[in-house]
């Protein structure tokens, strides 16, 4: 999972080795987050007009999840 997230991010992104991605243990929930980082200057590429690009980020994420019944949350820091 944390390698699909790299390589939309790396995709999307101008300077690729700004891109960082750490994951955080489940919680009590089995809920996994995690934390995409870009530099400063490809925030609006990965965020997106009105957040779209996040939100189909967030939706890839949660739907490759699905397919291994876990669940994901992706927070762009």
């Amino acid at each position: 999972m944390k390698d699909l997230l790299e390589y939309i991010a790396r995709g999307l992104v101008e300077d690729k080795d700004s891109v960082t991605v750490t994951v955080d243990e489940p919680d009590e929930e089995g809920l996994t987050v995690y934390h995409l980082s870009v530099g400063e200057r490809d925030m609006g590429r990965v965020i997106g007009k009105q957040g779209r690009i996040a939100k189909a980020i967030r939706t890839v994420m949660r739907a490759a999840a699905a397919r291994e019944n876990a669940k994901v949350s992706v927070e762009i820091d």
